[in-house]
């Protein structure tokens, strides 16, 4: 019997390998490989690798390589305004189906931008405004087909909660404005530089589970709140917490409007009626696309001709006609509430660009087309940042308006220039015609909006799969519902952030077991089947290996180690000579994790077992020979599977006896 001599391999040598025959039915004569070293590499490179991973991974670039200079230029022009890249293809066809889509979502756009921006506390033209500009600069830098940009319903609520914590926007309407342009820019600012710095992943720590949380609790609070312009309530909570808001609907019954809760009550059945409508039947969709401005229209039209008889609703009133005003000149740069627009843009900034991102994404699968999350963090935080300078707040990709944009055959971002051109002649010519425009409109518009980000059945789905994730859900529910949106927030990241660190420091161990009649080991859990392999015990580790774990590791191993010696002895199994443990899953290990692996290896020598190393990865594998380690665990102490590990093992302890 002939063995290997040397147990690791530089990239460049040419090591031999052995076929070493295992007597038995359960072993087949298995060839032993030698584990490589990585090619080596020098520190510079290493960095420059592990950054271009990180910051990189979509290689932005490679279509500048081996081109022309002006080629050059033509592909840069088009990666940073990927108008370039389809405007030279445009034709009448794809123009008529833009402008039926852009019109369709106009009708939708314009009752919604007024409705969010009383969500946001602001004046209803500054949500016309902010469907006028955005979707403009977002056709030139935008890379989703599909995607409606304009006011959405939770950075207007955030916006609005944010704000009106500090300062009353009825008693102090120009700071209030100045801070919301203000926080705009700042989220503008964010946008932009996490996608220009390419720190997307800095959003994914919002999870989906703590998103639907948040969403479906800021959807109750919005509802509730928007019960002062459904029951003609003049005296309302500003305060956006659960116990406030109903006990400020309740104390306030004297000024309920009989006429004002009828009328709001029939359109808001026929709001949520089109929405089912729509929903059971898809190619219906411009039913509950037509039905807020046609709601609008004929609340108007009811209110003028009787409104000698309805005195008690109330109304928009005058909204000024004209073009977006520059408000650069609003910004609020210095004072004592800086912090707080700073804090609010950041919020809301990071909730509408996971938004945006979600949804353009959502859209771009369905039509089987990229869209890069760094261009479109920085096309949506462009778009803040000009806004915040033209009497613009917040806005995103809108769920239900890109939704809309896709069903009525959208074919490019052209959509979002008919829908900008809408809203452009309503400013112009349209806005004496909201004069008459009852509140109770834009509430049952709003009611209706976000009853739909209530997801009951996705919260179960959670419940049956992921408890923690559900608990995420609840506590960021619980959260908005109870304290506040921004700490019901923060109480769902910080769950999430739990659920993480848990599973970094207290990562999964498994033990494993031979399949018979194969080299396969498996979770003998989870495979009734698996079996134990005499003398040895196999343990897979299934995380890296940090110094925020290594301690537990070493402890969890040794447990396991004492847990099966227990199990041969109550068995009367073959004693254990030898430990492996199988690294395929370790994808890193640090100087704490060499340390601990050892350690281990010493414990396990003065309790005469042997310890084994299997398949560790290019990055551990580098590592651990930089470390001298692997001296220490001699010619059978790595091995490229624990098949070829038990077998060749195995042939040792035969050839010595």
């Amino acid at each position: 019997m002939v063995l290997n001599s040397n147990r690791v391999e530089h990239f460049s040598g040419g090591g031999t390998t052995t076929t070493i025959a295992i007597s038995g039915d359960a072993m087949p004569p298995l060839e032993t490989h030698e584990v490589c070293l990585p090619p080596h590499r020098t520190t510079l490179q290493k960095l420059r690798q592990r950054l271009s991973e990180i910051f990189f991974p979509d290689d932005p670039l490679h279509r500048f390589k081996s081109q022309t200079w002006f080629r050059k230029l033509l592909l840069g022009l088009q990666y940073f305004f990927p108008i370039f890249q389809w405007a030279t293809n445009y034709n009448f066809k794809l123009l008529r189906s833009d402008v039926v889509s852009g019109l369709t979502i106009a009708s939708l756009a314009i009752p919604q931008g007024i409705s969010y921006a009383k969500l946001a506390n602001l004046p209803p033209i500054i949500g016309l405004y902010s469907s006028f500009v955005p979707p403009l600069i977002y056709s030139v830098l935008g890379s989703s087909r599909h995607l409606a940009v304009g006011p959405v319903s939770i950075a207007s609520l955030v916006m609005g909660t944010m704000l009106s914590e500090t300062v009353s926007s009825t008693e102090e309407p120009i700071l209030y404005l100045q801070l919301a342009f203000t926080a705009t820019l700042f989220a503008g600012l964010f946008q932009a530089s996490l996608g220009f710095l390419r720190l997307g992943f800095v959003i994914d720590f919002l999870s989906k589970a703590t998103l639907l949380g948040f969403m479906a609790g800021a959807a109750v609070i919005v509802s509730l709140q928007q019960l002062k312009g459904l029951l003609g309530i003049v005296h309302f909570t500003s305060k956006m917490q659960l116990v406030p808001v109903l006990s400020s609907v309740f104390q306030q019954r004297n000024e309920w409007s009989w006429q004002t809760i009828v009328m709001g009550v029939c359109f808001l059945i026929f709001l949520l009626t089109t929405r089912q409508i729509s929903m059971r039947r898809p190619k219906l969709f411009w039913i509950s696309a037509a039905s807020p401005l046609a709601s609008v229209i004929l609340s108007t039209i009811l209110v003028v001709f009787l409104k000698s008889k309805v005195h008690d609703i109330k109304t928009i009133g005058h909204l000024p006609k004209g073009l977006n005003p520059p408000s650069s000149n609003m910004l609020y740069l210095q004072g004592p509430y800086l912090g707080l627009a700073i804090k609010t843009g950041i919020v809301t900034g990071i909730l509408s660009l996971t938004e945006g991102i979600a949804v353009g994404r959502t859209f771009a699968a369905l039509k089987n087309y990229q869209v890069d999350g760094n261009k479109e963090m920085m096309a949506i935080g462009l778009m803040n940042m000009a806004g915040s300078c033209s009497s613009c707040y917040v806005t995103t990709g809108s769920f239900s308006r890109s939704a809309v944009n896709y069903n009525a055959g959208a074919q490019t971002v052209v959509s979002n220039i008919i829908l900008a051109t809408t809203v452009l002649v309503t400013l112009l010519f349209l806005m004496p015609l909201f004069y008459y425009t009852p509140n109770l409109i834009l509430a049952a518009i709003i009611i209706s909006a976000v009853i739909g980000l209530i997801d009951y059945q996705a919260a179960i789905r959670l419940w049956k799969v992921d408890k923690l994730d559900f608990m995420a859900c609840i506590s960021s529910f619980l959260g908005v519902l109870f304290i506040s949106v921004p700490l019901g927030l923060a109480i769902a990241v910080g769950v999430s952030v739990f659920k993480v660190l848990l599973h970094v420091t207290r990562p999964n161990t498994v033990v494993l077991g031979n399949l018979p009649g194969t080299q396969i080991y498996q979770n003998l859990r989870r495979y009734k089947e698996a079996v134990r392999v005499p003398s040895f015990f196999i343990l897979a580790i299934e995380s890296p290996i940090y110094f925020a774990n290594s301690t537990y590791l070493q402890e969890r191993i040794l447990r396991w180690i004492r847990e099966e010696e227990q199990w041969i002895e109550t068995n009367k199994d073959s004693n254990m000579k030898c430990v492996i443990l199988d690294m395929t899953a370790v994808t890193a290990i640090d100087t704490s994790g060499i340390d601990t692996i050892s350690e281990l290896r010493k414990i396990l020598e003065k309790q005469s077992l042997k310890l084994v190393l299997v398949n560790p990865v290019e990055s551990v594998m580098e590592k651990l020979h930089q470390s001298n380690i692997l001296e220490s665990f001699g010619l059978e102490g790595l091995y490229l599977t624990v098949g070829e590990a038990v077998a060749d093992i195995s042939s040792s302890w035969k050839a010595h006896t």
